[in-house]
């Protein structure tokens, strides 16, 4: 990609914030568009976030060689200070010239509780981009009916389609999973539906068409957009019927194992429990990295599995084999916690070389925003920073 002039003050870091569901393909993204912004020359600082702690996707791009601050125990919304404070870390240590922000999958209301907030008490510091939504395209053709299948319940679906009401960009991401008929119809029903979007298509995965969309996130300035028509006590049900699993599983064993298979194997064994309970799966992601001495290798394996139906997929691979490691799983599925936690615990319990170490499960609490702001225009100014 070719390098582009941000708009507006070059003083300001810009700020990209790419929102979407569980499963959308954030994470990938998020390290392809870092990748290409530091491949231009600039200076890049990644903040994650989620309910919980012990993200695979901080661990994923901090291998990568990117700077990440992560921010837990929930959304940028009702973290917003958190936020401002992993900024000021990456910019004591990296002075990045773009922020790229990864919200939690479950949340939406970001352009009144993230962007607008932003924009208008930290304004002098920050160039604030369009909000992006990413999609599955299998995901969002059964929200929105054109594809029959295991789905959401309506409140879980009532956050989904939220983020898209939100959304100044929609990214449909994984494109080289499906044809091109699904394609088109996908877009023409999220373009009749949601008019006011530019809507691009993508596969972070492959980097298709990943140039057009990065130029104009990198360009283009967050304008005048209403803020969401929204039902906290709907939301905040939508979300409390999601189930969130972070944990730790350590690997000893007395001979080399393959530590990519042994990935897929678990992925796909937990999948089976999980079905036999007719758990709907939002996002199944895994890393395995070898350990000595204490030290994590740089070396892993990464699997992810983005719904009941479909399969898991093992996207990075160990180069060779390992005795000792640890293995962090990120789980969130319409399910209660328990469910998934006794899901996996039995899934540790039949393979004598691997122990549970660590382990939270949890339903995410009511979103209670910091600030929310209209789109109005005094709203949008500028003002100075307190404190």
């Amino acid at each position: 990609m070719n390098q582009t002039t941000f708009s507006g003050d070059s003083r300001r870091a810009r700020f990209l914030m790419i929102g979407g569901f569980l499963g959308a393909g954030k994470s990938t993204a998020l390290g392809r568009l870092a990748r290409s912004l530091r491949d231009d020359g600039l200076r890049v600082g990644l903040i994650t976030n989620d309910q919980g702690s012990g993200l695979v996707d901080t661990r994923n791009l901090r291998h990568q060689g990117f700077a990440v601050e992560e921010i837990a125990g929930g959304c940028f919304c009702c973290r917003f200070d958190s936020l401002r404070s992993a900024a000021a870390e990456l910019e004591a240590s990296e002075r990045p010239e773009v922020f790229v922000a990864e919200p939690v999958g479950s949340c939406t209301d970001l352009l009144a509780t993230v962007s607008y907030p932003l924009r208008r008490l930290y304004g002098e510091s920050f160039d604030i981009a369009p909000l992006s939504v990413m999609v599955d395209p299998r995901r969002a053709a059964r929200v929105l009916g054109l594809d029959s299948g295991r789905r959401f319940s309506d409140k879980v679906t009532y956050v989904y389609r939220k983020q898209l009401d939100e959304a100044q960009v929609i990214v449909i991401n994984k494109i080289d999973a499906v044809d091109s008929a699904f394609r088109s119809d996908l877009r023409g029903a999220l373009s009749e539906r949601y008019p006011g979007a530019r809507i691009f298509e993508v596969s972070a995965r492959e980097t298709d068409g990943l140039d057009a969309w990065f130029r104009y996130i990198r360009t283009e300035s967050l304008g005048h957009h209403p803020v969401l028509d929204i039902d906290y006590d709907v939301y905040a049900e939508g979300e409390a019927l999601l189930g969130w699993l972070n944990a730790t599983v350590h690997l000893e064993a007395p001979d080399d194992v393959d530590g990519n298979d042994l990935v897929d194997d678990v992925a796909r064994s937990l999948l089976t429990r999980l079905r036999r309970g007719d758990v709907e799966i939002a996002h199944l992601k895994m890393t395995l990295s070898p350990t000595s001495g204490g030290a994590f290798s740089d070396d892993l394996a990464l699997v992810n599995l983005v719904g009941t139906e479909w399969v898991p997929e093992v996207s990075e691979r160990l180069r060779a084999p390992l005795k000792r490691g640890d293995l962090v799983v990120n789980l969130r599925a319409e399910a209660t916690p328990d469910t998934l936690e006794q899901s996996l615990a039995q899934e540790i319990a039949d393979r004598p070389h691997l122990s549970l170490t660590h382990v939270e499960s949890f339903a995410p609490a009511p979103p209670e925003p910091t600030h929310r702001m209209t789109s109005q225009p005094t709203d949008l100014d500028v003002t100075p920073t307190v404190g």
